[in-house]
């Protein structure tokens, strides 16, 4: 069965994937306080031979020794080995999410130029063209940071909750605040796939992130939508580095 854990540690969330005979079978919420308890716990109950993790935080070192010890351990970095090419300046101040991003879209669409965007605490927009060269791309707020940057820099307007179904014309505070984020959220998105698409005939475009389903709604463009991305990506660049 060959049992791998992905690990996912962003900014928001703390999550992982379990992986058996090379699906997806299941997936998991960690608090940050008893992250290294219920790390422990899931490899009791799931004895996996591999791990493999994701972190842009600062994480309790402990783990990285745990999974060591109790699985065939990788921290994804720029130095692992990728089923792609990073041609940039710097390749070392790519973050783990984009990466594993970006090993998700050659995974799945190995012969076009792909698009990958996360909806995280940024919108992180990721180009891999169809020769397996990660180009990089682009990053801007994401949408729980545009509603909180809206409470906090200003003396009245309220914190209010991401929705789905909002007004084009807010008829409240709220709604306006809804609308601004969401919509103008979207049509940056929109607007980024439209710029790419001038310059490159035909590519493939995903998306991915806890955002999804406020987004998706009020996009124009053919997106591959996929929740799950990032894990994907994880257990493929894991399959990569097996015996690493």
């Amino acid at each position: 069965m060959n049992p791998t854990l992905c690990f996912d540690f962003g900014n928001t969330r703390w999550k992982a994937a379990l992986f058996t005979d090379k699906k997806l079978v299941q997936t998991f919420h960690f608090s940050e306080a008893g992250v290294l308890a219920e790390v422990a716990a899931l490899i009791d109950q799931y004895g996996p031979e591999a791990s493999i993790l994701s972190s842009v935080v600062n994480h309790p070192p402990e783990l990285e020794a745990l999974l060591a010890a109790r699985t065939r351990f990788h921290k994804l970095s720029h130095l692992s080995q990728l089923p792609f090419t990073v041609p940039v300046g710097k390749p070392e101040t790519m973050g783990a999410d984009r990466l594993a991003l970006a090993a998700a879209a050659v995974f799945l669409f190995p012969n076009g130029h792909n698009l990958a965007i996360g909806l995280g605490s940024c919108i992180t927009f990721n180009f891999i063209n169809s020769e397996h060269q990660f180009l990089g791309g682009s990053i801007s707020p994401g949408l729980e940071m545009r509603l909180r940057a809206m409470h906090q820099f200003t003396a009245k307007l309220p914190m209010v909750e991401a929705t789905w179904n909002v007004p084009l014309v807010g008829y409240d505070t709220a709604t306006n605040l809804q609308s601004g984020a969401v919509l103008g959220m979207a049509k940056e998105i929109d607007g980024i796939v439209e710029a790419y698409a001038a310059r490159y005939a035909n590519f493939n475009v995903l998306l991915t992130g806890g955002d999804i389903p406020f987004l998706a709604p009020h996009l124009k463009n053919k997106i591959f939508a996929d929740p799950h991305l990032i894990f994907k990506g994880l257990y493929a660049i894991s399959e990569v580095n097996r015996g690493q």
